[in-house]
């Protein structure tokens, strides 16, 4: 019965996704091809001084994108520091400085890692001004760096490859907000809560006081999720009944996880003129995410141990109402994507469940990825598996017509290496530098041995990977982890957007060359295959030894 209820939700999920694939990718394609502004966007431009007719070289669309991100965190940082001179404080005091660093970057960077409890560290405001602002605009950033790319492959000589002001004014104006509105409504329909309240205490029947928190919930959780943000307006994050209150609720939330990364495939085909390419890369996507979500399914439903046999199933750390299948789908769709939302806790995983959620940031998160991310991340692993198809065959390299040369296969090569980088030098410093090893192992761990590392390699997995989930049994909020996880957040997002833009303006700059026969297929299932074994292997490669050390010894 079980392994039937898990079918029909992947089967409903993916139902809705496909349905969407079409119409949401047309129209994604549209909003970033479009020569028409929207009268509000023209006002906009006005305002901060724009010409939306200009376009800019690679360096200039870098430096917007770093200038803009820059001025966000500075922005947030302050209004931590502030909150207790804020309306709706809520009488919380302001936020410590290395947490306010911390949170700061993580919204910023799209990451929404959370080292404090919300609903005891944040006040409506910030979480209104604050966060929520910025869980729209990252996510318009990594479209906008999406298009871009895109961009790069669809032109031939040409020194521009779009306009970051516009495509993020479009992708936040025409996209995020319209569904926001819409999607906060379908919530509170669901129960979702939506207002401006106080905590109200009240008398629980064992005659304590429980404090009930409000807050202006679904207008945040619809962009939270649609946008691949993640960061919970309550601790438990999607597990919380105020933010997700029903199973259909949460499968609504997980459709609007997935819906713009699944679509941006097709978006690309259209951009390209060739959507057999976009099919391509949807078909990498897809079969990766049907493979772990699966296995993910699995593992979790069998439940190894003594605990979860005896009690039934593998129940600890997932809410009733959700259930084993709706719990393993909802976290293999977090991770996959860069969410980083939850409805259950991922340390309560078995232990080989939990080494899932952990290799779908190892991945790259690229099936299907954040939103943005997701697509650039999947575009960059092409050229590798181009260049990987072209020494087989003896040909020069060949993408969308574009050769790839020294500098693009350079240009990947760095990108691929950034994250395992700082995930595995984040992992070794805070445990080989004394003052820190002291911290993590006597305040952050309370799972010492093989759990305990896991946890702590979970983490700069996450941050790393701008995804934003944890393994809950670790203690961030400390100097150490909240100074070294912001760094790794920081450098794990603007790095890897510095070498796509790079990647972007070489490829513009080309002309494009016609096919022969030597030219490799892109559009069929061999490249399809060639792709996704890039992709596996790759990672593979990279972190089987410290998965071994962790989540592989504590599961075998």
């Amino acid at each position: 019965m079980a392994g039937w209820l898990a079918a029909a939700q992947l089967l409903l999920v993916v139902a809705v996704v496909a349905a969407l694939y079409r119409p949401l990718g047309d129209y994604l394609a549209h909003v970033y091809t479009s020569p028409r502004d929207l009268r509000v966007e023209r006002g906009l431009y006005r305002l901060i001084g724009v010409d939306s007719r200009s376009e800019q070289s690679w360096r200039s669309y870098v430096r917007s994108v770093l200038a803009f991100s820059l001025v966000g965190v500075l922005l947030v940082y302050v209004l931590q520091r502030a909150q207790a001179w804020l309306p709706w404080d809520l009488g919380l005091p302001a936020v410590r400085p290395d947490l306010a660093f911390n949170t700061a970057v993580s919204f910023v960077t799209n990451t929404n890692w959370q080292s404090y409890s919300p609903e005891q560290t944040l006040g409506y405001a910030v979480q209104a001004l604050g966060l929520a602002v910025q869980n729209f605009v990252s996510a318009a950033v990594g479209i906008a760096v999406a298009i871009a790319l895109v961009r790069g492959f669809a032109r031939r000589r040409t020194g521009t490859i779009g306009n970051f002001w516009v495509d993020l004014t479009r992708g936040t104006l025409r996209v995020l907000l319209p569904v926001s509105v819409l999607g906060a409504v379908v919530l509170i329909a669901g129960g979702v809560i939506q207002n401006w309240a106080a905590p109200t205490d009240v008398t629980t029947l064992a005659g304590g006081v429980q404090s009930i928190p409000g807050g202006p919930v679904a207008s945040q959780e619809v962009i939270k999720l649609f946008g691949t943000n993640g960061g919970g307006f309550f601790n438990a994050n999607s597990a919380h009944p105020f933010e997700n209150p029903t199973s259909w609720t949460s499968a609504f939330e997980i459709v609007l996880m997935l819906a713009i990364p699944f679509a941006l495939p097709r978006a690309f085909g259209r951009m390209v003129g060739s959507h057999r390419q976009g099919y391509a890369v949807l078909a990498a996507m897809g079969a990766i995410f049907l493979v772990s979500t699966v296995l993910l399914t699995v593992v979790e439903s069998h439940g190894a141990g003594a605990a979860p046999q005896l009690a039934g199933a593998a129940m600890e750390g997932k809410e009733q109402r959700f259930g084993v299948a709706g719990t393993a789908l909802f976290g293999s769709v977090s991770t996959l994507t860069s969410t980083g939302a939850v409805n259950g806790m991922h340390d309560s995983f078995t232990a080989l469940g939990g080494l899932f959620p952990m290799l779908n940031m190892m991945l790259g998160e690229i099936a299907p990825g954040g939103v943005g991310s997701g697509l650039y991340g999947m575009l960059v692993l092409a050229v590798i598996a181009v260049f990987v198809g072209g020494l087989m065959v003896g040909r020069t390299p060949e993408y969308l017509g574009k050769k790839i040369g020294p500098r693009e296969i350079k240009l990947a090569s760095l990108y691929i290496l950034v994250t395992p980088t700082l995930v595995l030098a984040g992992t070794a410093l805070s445990f080989a530098i004394p003052g820190a090893r002291a911290s993590v192992e006597s305040t952050s761990i309370w799972n010492p041995g093989v759990h305990g590392f896991s946890e702590v390699l979970y983490a700069f997995t996450s941050a790393a990977n701008n995804n934003g989930s944890a393994f809950a049994g670790l203690t961030a909020n400390t100097p150490w982890l909240n100074s070294a996880l912001g760094v790794a957040m920081l450098l794990g997002r603007f790095v890897p957007i510095v070498l796509v833009l790079a990647l972007a303006g070489s490829l513009a700059a080309q002309d494009k060359v016609p096919a022969t026969v030597g030219t490799l297929p892109t559009a069929r299932p061999q490249f399809v295959g060639l792709l996704a074994g890039v992709a596996v292997i790759v990672t593979a490669l990279t972190y089987f030894p410290v998965l071994a050390l962790g989540p592989l010894a504590e599961g075998l």
